[in-house]
């Protein structure tokens, strides 16, 4: 593969650096030159440590939900169905507003900054409707639509901005910050088991709305894309033999052939592939997140272990997504996300075994590797779509992928209540193995388009 510069002129940044743009022998275009300092000011790692802390804050909605859902009934006279198909709901509008707000990034409409700050202020209103509406489709409006809309477009904006700034290592960066948003939600985990009762609730959920509002303005203040093309300076895209931890991860993960629109990636066959391993994956991991504290309690499991493998759960998901990210940069993308699956499939069946037999400690581990598992394979997806169709149409791409959670949600909270209810928890659980099983197959299809078979990815 060789370099032939096509062009040179100033950025039209403000930063009066000047750039030059190389093709690859596939006809890629890379644009050099520029530091990350040239650009925003100051390091790129801002743009990982910030996103980091606002998905932090998002968190709560829906890691910690599950946890406040006896309360919230109690309150507000909802039956468990009611409150499973508001977090459904939830999740169906927080995955529904990825692609549009893509697409508006994209085409210079919404800028990172201002669809950040739009969903931190649509999060509060969220919290205030889930404390204040005793109607449930109120809530349903206000907290499912209204406030997964928001953070929706928190979390869209935050991962794809990761993959942008960081084109030659983005596993391990789009981990990192894609752990936040399980991890984060730890404490509320803990407040909704312990401190959070019928005399409270409206000044407990007030606050945590004014908590992610002030966090996700501050991180949304700073918050900017790289230009279209952009590589980082003294990282040569076109070398995929040195020894440094960025070639390395180029070879097992090389870029895009070219930068696929998304009428493009679909033609492929590889986009709607990991949109339907996601649907299955995301359905499983909603699931689990949804029912295991109910689960532990069914069980006999006291409070304090049903509390502890949620907050298991939420950290090993959250750690698990940085870890497997590195990992990817590694031993490869596609690899990690297929182990990341199998492990969250199996860990379905090891909650049953643990239930069957009464034991605690068993529960607790199995929740690790569900908690590991089902939250891993968000960052493979986020880092596979710009490994697969190129940063420029990112946004909208990774918006497609990310669609399917639309269905995972109906399946893995609503619709997995009705089979809790039909086939009691064992029958639900081993169901959702088999399902993750079926993903992973699916995921094993995977090839990156324009790439030679033989490659990592």
């Amino acid at each position: 593969m060789t370099a032939e510069p096509i062009a040179a002129g100033e950025t039209g940044q403000s930063t009066g650096s000047r750039y030059r743009e190389v093709t690859d022998a596939n006809g890629r275009v890379y644009r050099l030159g520029e530091t990350d300092r040239d650009i925003l000011g100051h390091s790129r790692k801002f743009m990982v440590y910030l996103p980091w802390v606002a998905m932090m804050a998002i968190s709560v909605s829906e890691y910690a939900y599950g946890s406040a859902e006896d309360t919230l009934s109690s309150a507000h006279g909802w039956t468990q169905s009611n409150t499973f198909w508001i977090l459904s709901i939830w999740v169906f509008f927080q995955a529904g507003i990825a692609f549009p707000a893509g697409w508006l990034r994209e085409k210079g409409i919404l800028t990172a900054k201002r669809a950040t700050m739009t969903g931190a202020f649509m999060c509060l209103l969220g919290f205030l409707a889930l404390s204040h509406f005793d109607n449930v489709w109120l809530a349903i409006l206000g907290f499912g639509v209204v406030g997964g809309l928001g953070s929706g477009l928190v979390y869209a904006t935050c991962i794809n901005m990761v993959g942008k700034w960081f084109p030659e290592r983005k596993g391990g960066k789009t981990g990192f910050v894609n752990g936040g948003f399980a991890y984060g939600s730890l404490p509320f985990i803990f407040i909704f088991n312990y401190g959070f009762d019928t005399s409270n609730y409206h000044r407990v959920l007030d606050m945590i709305g004014v908590y992610v509002l002030v966090v996700v303005l501050v991180c949304a203040f700073f918050f900017r894309d790289p230009p279209k093309n952009w590589w980082p300076a003294g990282i040569d895209p076109l070398n995929r033999t040195g020894t440094g931890k960025s070639e390395k991860s180029l070879a097992k993960n090389p870029p895009a052939v070219r930068q696929f629109t998304p009428k493009e990636a679909i033609r492929t066959g590889m986009l709607p592939l990991m949109w339907l391993s996601l649907v299955l994956t995301a359905g499983v991991s909603i699931f689990g997140i949804s029912f295991q504290v109910d689960f532990a309690k069914e069980v006999g499991f006291g409070p304090l272990v049903a509390a502890s493998s949620m907050g298991v759960m939420a950290v090993i998901n959250g750690v698990g997504r940085a870890v497997v990210g590195w990992m990817s940069d590694v031993l490869g993308r596609k690899p990690s996300l297929v182990f990341v699956i199998v492990v969250l499939g199996l860990a379905q069946f090891g909650v049953i075994w643990a239930g069957d037999i009464r034991s605690e400690w068993l529960f607790l581990f199995f929740a690790f590797l569900s908690g590991f598992g089902g939250g891993a394979f968000y960052p493979m997806f986020a880092a596979l779509t710009p490994d697969y169709f190129g940063e420029n149409y990112n946004a909208t791409n990774y918006g497609l992928v990310y669609s399917g959670k639309l269905i995972s949600g109906l399946f893995g909270g609503g619709l997995g209540s009705m089979v809790v209810a039909a086939w009691g928890y064992n029958g639900a659980y081993a169901l959702a193995g088999g399902i993750s099983m079926l993903a992973a197959l699916v995921a094993l299809l995977l090839r990156q388009p324009g790439r030679e078979r033989d490659t990592a990815t």
